[in-house]
């Protein structure tokens, strides 16, 4: 996992007039940049010199892009930036900074999809620029102008009219981007550190719409023991979330594997549970939502619980996990002859990929793939009772029937029937 966020979803800016977490740090909006920035020399390919310098550039708006090789929404800016460069020449300086080595930059450059940009330069293994101007997230844009730091914004706010706004010394419609630190909690006062008597017990932050530049995941939040006590969701539809707390909480109740062939959708407009993708791949928010959610270290048992309670007041559903009757297909041995025990050796699991493979693994481990994505959208019960490990391999997963033909091979045979099972159930919430 990547240290910094890759932001993949269209950014809107906060209008809130203060600095961002990268001043917070160390420049100031209005700051004179250091003598450092402009003669230190930055490692750079497609370029014809191994470095450069920013000496010759003070004249100029330069436009410091922040971005990675395996960051999507920087390869979608990509095009934007060489249009931009191409349309302002020596009037801008349009800068890509990267902190990965020249082996990956040289691989994107010279990859089908990079190639088209060998003419852009990019430094590489950067950390000046990147301890100057530290942030959470990439893309990020850095502004300076007359060699003083103007502003700090996402990538879609890097336009023409931006541009010439700058450029032409009118009112800015620039916002500046706050970039959250995901170390803390979600909006916290920075007070807060230096209140050292008060000990936070409980906290609850739920809000619908993206956060700019904190990336959409997870985390969990821990105590000095190490218990965890809480989590942190950011930038997620509502249905991500839920899928989180009910693979927690079968755990913890069933001791089996959570699936989505374990959801109930009994809403209305299920669509809204889920994130809405325009035509270009990005999204724009509609369905996305924030929340975190911490409890005193005594409850952490309880934790998921209360998330789930916690959110059935204020989401618009109820989410309970009930017994539902459900057509399973039901794993079972036909006889008592064992064809399944393992001759030992490296452990293997293929499943679902064709072919599948089990090698010294418990047969486990196949009704947990089985219950994952594949064309077969049943739900697997394992009624075999089988504790060891096995040795199995089938062609792959087709349909019902042929994995049934492969499977009684090791004498096991698949039914459909129903069984009573714990399942999560999402419903529209009464008023």
């Amino acid at each position: 996992m990547k240290n910094i966020f890759c932001r993949g979803f269209m950014s809107f800016a906060f209008t809130i007039a203060t600095t961002s977490f990268a001043q917070n740090k160390s420049l100031k909006i209005g700051d004179s940049l250091p003598e450092s920035f402009w003669t230190t020399p930055l490692q750079v390919v497609n370029h014809p010199q191994k470095t450069i310098d920013l000496s010759e550039d003070k004249n100029k708006l330069i436009l410091i892009d922040f971005w990675s090789t395996w960051c999507s929404a920087c390869l979608m800016s990509l095009p934007k930036i060489e249009a931009l460069q191409q349309k302002f020449g020596d009037k801008v300086k349009i800068l890509p900074v990267s902190s990965q080595d020249k082996s990956a930059m040289d691989k994107f450059f010279t990859s089908s999809n990079g190639k088209k940009y060998k003419n852009m330069p990019s430094t590489y293994d950067d950390k000046k620029l990147h301890d100057l101007f530290p942030h959470a997230g990439v893309p990020f844009i850095i502004w300076i102008k007359d060699g003083k730091l103007f502003n700090s914004t996402d990538s879609g706010q890097l336009t023409e009219q931006t541009i010439n706004e700058v450029l032409s010394g009118d009112k800015s419609s620039l916002q500046t981007i706050i970039q959250m630190d995901r170390a803390r909690p979600l909006m916290l006062s920075e007070d807060y550190d230096r209140q050292r008597n008060v000990q936070l017990l409980n906290y609850s932050f739920f809000a619908k719409g993206q956060i700019p530049d904190i990336g959409a995941g997870g985390t969990y939040r821990k105590t000095t023991s190490g218990k965890i006590h809480g989590r942190q969701f950011t930038n997620l539809p509502l249905w991500d979330m839920y899928y989180a707390i009910g693979y927690e909480l079968l755990r913890q109740q069933d001791k089996t594997s959570f699936t989505e062939k374990r959801m109930f959708i009994e809403v209305n407009q299920p669509e809204q549970l889920m994130p809405i993708e325009k035509a270009d791949g990005s999204n724009d928010g509609t369905n996305l939502y924030n929340y975190e959610f911490i409890i005193p270290e005594q409850k952490s048992d309880s934790l998921y619980n209360y998330m789930l309670e916690d959110l059935n007041r204020y989401s618009g559903y109820t989410v309970t996990l009930e017994k539902r009757p459900v057509k399973c297909l039901v794993l079972r041995r036909k006889t008592t002859k064992d064809k399944l025990a393992t001759k030992g050796g490296e452990k293997r699991s293929t499943f679902p990929r064709t072919p599948s493979i089990l090698r010294n693994v418990p047969l486990k481990n196949m009704v947990n793939m089985l219950n994952g994505e594949n064309p077969i959208k049943e739900l697997f019960i394992d009624e075999t009772a089988y504790t060891g490990n096995v040795d199995l391999e089938i062609s792959g997963i087709k349909d019902i029937e042929t994995l049934r033909k492969e499977l009684q091979r090791y004498d096991l045979d698949l039914r459909p029937e129903e069984r009573q099972v714990l399942m999560m159930i999402i419903k529209d919430q009464r008023n």
